[in-house]
Order: structure tokens, then sequence, then C-alpha cells
């Protein structure tokens, strides 16, 4: 009877002290927090995002690249919105008012097939220019159920690398389902280094609740604002860019198709990159891109192609740079290794034809006259040398050697549609030629001509190996990251495999071709523009070019 009678007493006083929990929390809830009094006078609450400021974008000096400007959605909510003045509306926003109008009837529509709720605030018109915000926010309150929600657009200090920077857009499905940080109507960075450093520029949103009445006049904040969240402002970023360089690359590509890319050799830093036609970035920015970008797109001279990534060329005489280092490295060429040239390259039937230069030349002035002959020899003593066995073989050397310059892959750079190009391989051949191919089947490839194909940032990165004697740097746009570091392979050091004692006379070689004005005649000069205006190739990632 005594176990019995402490168990009730035990449970009567758990029920007690649950009775007074219980009783304490009512009286925080009614008595102590004062939210509870905004209900009694208002049945609505309204969050608003407090969307952050995105990154500002600097040169390598520090001057202003990108920065930021307000713009207005004015956001409806359809059960809250009574009779109004469309006309005095109209000229409140600058809107027509048969726009207005139609909007209003696209409201009614979407309520029925349930795509918005006419209880939830949902975007009525994008975009409106701060100045003409300023007109609307003197007679908001005459249009009941309308609001203003602040945004943040990009502004353009230079009218110059709208491809380095890319542009800002819309969210779509594919970005919603793959990042929980967006909500329909956020914006993005679609491309260039917009969307590379997306994560970096974007910043933290904040949000504002708010408690409107049935009129939805402000009533003030919800819980005195505590439960308000402030944005945080993205990270600034610099580039490696020069705005100058760059500006004056794209002066000088005015009315011409093309690709210049420059790159500081020690460090891989882009210091311009330029793809003409191209286009004042302005023009996708805030309303102005739903007009402008289907022009754009329909352009036949595509000026949002970025000629320096995406496209593949033929690299030309160029690459002859690259054969002499791999016959050097492979110990079929010397220095004083020379050829004849006969008005070109002749074997079995092949021609390939030469322009008019000194008949026999050595290595330094082989390259000095961009002579096919040499270049075809050269290549033909890689492939055939007898260390590799078979001309298939040897072939599969040189591509490695290729693969190591950079080409036939994506180098890694800041762009993630940067192009592999193609550099062809015995697998390629052996599908077109069954098996039976040679040296001189393929010979076209001596003289970067052929089935190769790459981009113009792997020809300056070719070239920046070159400078560096035998390693280059993965290129890059990327300087600086506000309290944060770079990616790490923007600083690794990548090998060419062709030893540093081989360059001396290719860089002499190379120097010759420019500084030599007498070797240099006008042949010279239209064959070089004909290699710098090929037109552009494209090709899908899994279907080699035929």
């Amino acid at each position: 009877m005594v176990g019995k009678s402490n168990r009730a007493i035990i449970i009567n006083i758990a029920f007690a002290m649950i009775g007074v929990i219980f009783i304490i929390r009512l009286f925080m809830l009614q008595v102590i927090d004062p939210s509870y009094k905004y209900y009694a006078d208002s049945n609505t609450q309204r969050l608003l995002t407090q969307y952050p400021s995105r990154g500002l974008i600097y040169d390598r000096s520090g001057n202003l690249l990108v920065s930021n400007q307000p713009v207005y959605d004015i956001m409806i909510v359809p059960r809250d919105v009574v009779a109004f003045d469309t006309l005095a509306f109209s000229q409140s926003t600058g809107l027509p008012r048969e726009e207005i109008v139609r909007m209003l009837q696209e409201v009614r529509t979407n309520i029925r097939s349930r795509k918005i709720s006419s209880f939830k605030p949902s975007v009525f018109y994008k975009q409106l220019p701060a100045e003409q915000y300023a007109v609307l926010q003197e007679k908001m309150y005459q249009f009941k159920g309308f609001f203003a929600q602040r945004r943040i657009v990009r502004k353009y200090e230079y009218p110059n690398a709208a491809h380095v920077f890319g542009y800002v857009a819309e969210v779509n499905e594919s970005a919603l389902a793959r990042d929980r940080y967006y909500r329909l109507g956020d914006y993005t960075g679609i491309s260039g280094i917009e969307n590379t450093y997306e994560t970096f520029l974007r910043g933290k949103k904040g949000a504002r609740y708010i408690m409107v009445d049935v009129h939805g006049r402000e009533k003030g904040p919800m819980r005195g604002g505590r439960i308000d969240t402030t944005a945080v402002a993205g990270k600034d970023i610099t580039l490696t860019l020069d705005i100058d360089l760059q500006a004056y690359g794209e002066l000088l590509m005015q009315n011409k198709s093309g690709s210049v890319v420059a790159i500081e050799p020690s460090t891989g830093e882009i210091l311009s990159m330029i793809s003409s036609p191209g286009y004042d970035p302005a023009l996708l920015v805030g309303r102005e891109r739903s007009r402008n970008f289907p022009v754009l797109s329909n352009d036949s001279l595509f000026p949002l192609l970025n000629r320096a990534i995406m496209s593949g060329y033929p690299p030309g005489s160029t690459f002859k740079a690259v054969m002499a280092l791999v016959a050097m490295q492979e110990g079929v060429l010397q220095t004083s290794t020379i050829y004849g040239c006969n008005n070109g390259y002749h074997a079995r039937g092949v021609h390939v034809r030469c322009h008019p230069h000194p008949p026999s030349l050595n290595l330094v002035y082989s390259m000095a006259n961009s002579c096919n002959a040499y270049y075809c020899h050269v290549f033909r003593n890689v492939l055939d040398n007898p260390a590799h066995g078979s001309p298939q073989a040897g072939l599969e050397k040189w591509k490695e050697y290729m693969l190591n310059f950079g080409f036939g892959n994506r180098l890694g750079s800041d762009f993630f549609n940067e192009n592999r190009g193609f550099v062809p391989g015995r697998e390629y051949y052996d599908r077109i030629y069954t098996g039976r191919w040679g040296s001189l089947t393929v010979l076209s490839l001596a003289i970067g001509q052929g089935e190769i194909l790459t981009t113009p940032i792997q020809m300056a990165n070719m070239a920046a190996a070159i400078a560096n004697r035998g390693y280059f740097y993965t290129p890059h746009v990327i300087k600086n990251i506000e309290n944060d570091t770079i990616p790490s392979r923007f600083k690794q050091r990548r090998e060419t495999g062709i030893d540093s004692i081989h360059f001396e006379p290719v860089i002499e070689g190379m120097e010759q071709a420019i500084l030599a004005n007498n070797h240099i005649t006008s042949k010279n000069i239209v064959y070089s523009l004909q290699v710098v205006s090929l037109t552009d190739t494209t090709w899908k990632e899994d279907t080699p070019p035929t």
C-alpha cells in the first residue's frame, strides 16, 4: 500500500509540473511576447527577401570593371488588389496602359491554372528602373495589393570583355534542382566568370518579416525585427586582365573575325582575351536582355561565341615550333640539320608546296622562313624513328607530346565551356584507313594542317610554354578573391616533357621570323593572314572532325 501511495504522489507531482510549464509558456506567448499584439490587429505576414549585392569585379590595376545598380520588381498579392486607376498606374510606372491590362489578365489566368496563389506575392513586373520606381513610390499607397521588391543587377563600367565576364540571368529548373540556395525568380551567373565564381559573387540572402493588415498596409516588423536576417554582400574579385590592353585589342579586332589571347608566361595570368565580333556587356543587363539576347543569338557572325576558348582552328605554321622541339627531344633533329626545299616537299607522288626562300636551311632559318618542306622531313623522322618500331607507334608518341603541351584536352582555365581541340592518334587513323597508313599519309600534320584542331588559348599557352623553356601554368583570369584563395591548380607547374636545352634555337628562329624583315616576302604575309582568318570550326566532344 505504501508503494502504491508513493507512485501516486510521484505521478501527481509530474502532472503538476507539466501544468506549470504550460502555464508559464502561455504567459510568455500571450503577455511577454509582443508579436501576438500584431496578430490581434492583422491577419497577414509578408516575407521580403533581402537580395545581396553581387561582388564587385576589378582588373589587375584596381580599375572597377563591374559594379551593381538597383532595380525593383513590382509584386502583387492578387487577393488584396482592389479596383484602381490603371491610367495612374501607367503614368507611375512608365508602362503602357494596355500592357498593364494584359498583365492583370495574365495574373487571373495563372490563378485559375494554379501557377500562382492569390494569397502569396508573385512578380507582376520585373526590374523597374530605380528612377522610375522613385515616381511610383510616392503613389504606391493608391494601389492596394502591390508592393516593391528591391533587386540588384549588374552595371558594366567599360564596354569591353563581355566574353570574359559572361552574364547574369534568371535561374532555370536545373539550377533550382542543383542548388537549394536559389528560389524561383532568383538570378545567377550563366557564363564567363559570373558563372565560374558564382558562389563567391552571389553573397548570402537575408529576410525581412513584416506584418500587414487586410488593406496591405505595413503594421511593422514581426517580433520587433528580431527574426529578420541581414543580406551579406558577395565577395569582390580581382581579375588578371589589363582593361586598357583589352580595350586596345578589341579596337584592333573591329570588323574582323578571330581571337586574341595574351598570357603572362611566368604565372599563366591572362592579360587580355578578345573574341571578335563581340558585344557590349551592358546589352545583357536587366529588361534589355530579353530584347537583345535573341538578336545576338541569331546574328550570323555569332557575337556570343567566345572564339578564344570555343572555336577550333588548324594551328598552321605556328605549330612548327612544337614539331622542332619534339624532334630534338626524340633525337632525330639537331640545330645544324639542313634540308633542301625545291618549292616544297616531294615524295612518292605527294607534293606539299612552299613559298620562295633560300633552297637549303638549318633549324633556325627553317623557323625564320617557315619552310614547309623542312618540317615534312622532321615530322616523318619522328614517326619513322626505328626506336618506336612503326609509324603508328611513332604517332602515339608524338600525340603524347601534344597532350603534354595542352593540346587535345581542356586546359582547365576559369571557363567551363572551354573546348578540347582535337589531336588525332593511331586509333583515329586506323578507323579511316583500316590500319594501312604511314607517315606520308598523315603528312599534313607536319605543318599544322589536316585533322588537328586547336583553340586560340591553347596556342597562346604553347607560346608561354616555349617562353618558359618547357613548362606552363594553367591560363586563368582570376587573380584574387576577397578573403579567400584562388584555385590551387592555377599555381601548379605543368611540364611539357621537353628538355630546356632544346628551346634556344626555336626561340631564336621565332625571333628571326619577326625581326629579319628581309626574309619576309609579300607571300609570307598573305600566308600568315590566311592562317589568322581561318573559318571557325566547332565540333562535338565525342565526334572528331572529319
